[in-house]
């Protein structure tokens, strides 16, 4: 199982998080699968070591890889979870009051957004 960690947004406009798994099936000698999942497009992206993003929405429904570097987030009701280098966010508040995001580390964090 792969476990990812859902951002989105309630009726009202708060963010929230939602753990969930998806599940891995054994294909053999190449190892364990999940289904196919449709993408758009995927973006590799880079920030400054310093990055310290006010709330802010989803540009798109996505997923996001932290390729080497951790982040916080927090929501708009003022939770906060720290997510190390190779987590798996899924980020779906395109609406509503949004999400903070800030480096956990003051150095270049790289991470792949999957859009979907």
């Amino acid at each position: 199982m792969i476990q990812i960690t859902r951002v989105y947004s309630d009726k009202n406009g708060e963010s929230h998080f939602e753990d969930f798994e998806v599940l891995l099936r054994n294909n053999g000698d190449i190892g364990f699968l999940s289904d196919d999942e449709p993408v758009k497009s995927i973006v590799f992206r880079e920030v400054s070591p310093s990055y310290d993003y006010d709330f802010h929405n989803a540009p798109d429904r996505q997923y996001i890889v932290l390729l080497d570097g951790g982040v916080e987030i927090e929501t708009s009701l003022g939770e906060k979870r720290i997510f190390e280098t190779g987590s798996v966010l899924l980020m779906e508040d395109t609406a509503g009051k949004g999400h903070k995001t800030k480096n956990i580390e003051p150095r270049i964090r790289k991470s792949i957004f999957i859009k979907l």
